[in-house]
């Protein structure tokens, strides 16, 4: 359904060095499907999203939409593909438009981008508002007088009134309290086995991805360090930086958590001095696992088995095939 293939992403600003915000990443994701994208701040997980529904501009690489390019898609295509792929936001009460009622949010994509009459409209608006969770009487009510968990279900609402096939979800409950984030993981799983959604989860929190998503990406500095099935990911993380970012997770039982994690977040100062460190691996600063060849040799995303790619020099692998 959706096939990202060798993305790259700079942005140029005055006066300043352009920022490389992704590299050569490339991924295919099925009808039904979920990919969790994972990584720190600014390693360009909100770049990539935004990159596949085209709100930023591709430096190099391709998205495929159902095998056509989006980029050669007509005026009429590239609108059915925004009907299609619908975008759940990060902040959810900043996402809806506070002089609109709820019904006027939900129902403002059908009036938009379908031809129903107003009273389909009006059921269709109602369904999806009981489906959320929420009452009919709350219609004729503004985003200020709604909980943020309430928010995002009426963003979620918006999303899936047009019948999407896919929803990328950028960090949707890192703003909403743990009880809350249950309810909206739970919708998103409900949503994605009723109509067959395909989902693209975003966020800095590897323990909700691990229940929300059949596959896992990790971004470092815009480039993919290992990906793979979740259960295989979780198990078996190759890449230091994956095991990092897993032994990072808060656990109750502190006796099986290592210190290893600590020496990763810290970079080490004389190898960000090092000369050669720009043609490096991009994590050779933070690796505890480093070797000389990492200063120099950028790793190529390799095939440690099926489904299972790795981008470093310390692991056995063959040529990666998407």
């Amino acid at each position: 359904m959706l096939q990202v293939e060798q993305v790259s992403v700079i942005f140029h600003r005055n006066r300043q060095k352009p920022v490389q915000a992704l590299q050569d990443v490339s991924f295919n994701l099925a009808p039904g499907e979920s990919l969790g994208i994972v990584g720190e701040s600014g390693c360009g997980k909100s770049t990539l999203a935004r990159s596949i529904l085209q709100l930023t501009s591709l430096q190099d690489g391709q998205i495929f939409w159902h095998g056509q390019s989006l980029a050669q898609m007509s005026r009429q295509q590239q609108q059915d593909f925004r009907r299609q792929a619908q975008l759940i936001f990060q902040d959810p009460l900043e996402a809806l438009n506070p002089r609109m009622t709820v019904a006027e949010i939900i129902s403002e994509p059908l009036r938009n981008l379908t031809s129903l009459n107003p009273q389909e409209i009006t059921r269709r608006v109602k369904g999806l508002l009981l489906d959320m969770g929420l009452n009919e009487d709350q219609l004729h009510r503004y985003p200020h007088e709604f909980s943020g968990g309430q928010c995002q279900r009426i963003g979620i609402a918006r999303a899936m009134s047009i019948a999407p096939e896919l929803l990328v979800c950028d960090e949707p409950v890192s703003a909403l309290d743990v009880s809350v984030q249950a309810q909206i993981i739970n919708l998103l799983q409900n949503l994605r086995r009723e109509k067959n959604l395909a989902l693209i989860f975003i966020s800095h929190d590897l323990s909700i991805v691990q229940h929300v998503s059949d596959q896992v990406l990790v971004l470092y500095q815009g480039r993919i360090m290992e990906t793979a099935a979740t259960e295989i990911l979780y198990q078996n993380p190759q890449h230091p930086y994956t095991r990092c970012l897993l032994e990072a997770i808060p656990r109750l039982d502190t006796r099986t958590q290592s210190t290893s994690a600590t020496t990763c977040q810290t970079p080490m100062l004389e190898r960000l001095e090092h000369p050669g460190q720009s043609s490096g691996c991009p994590f050779y600063a933070r690796c505890n696992q480093a070797i000389s060849h990492c200063q120099t040799a950028l790793p190529a995303l390799t095939t440690l088995e099926p489904g299972h790619l790795v981008a470093c020099h310390r692991v056995n692998h063959q040529p990666a095939v998407f």
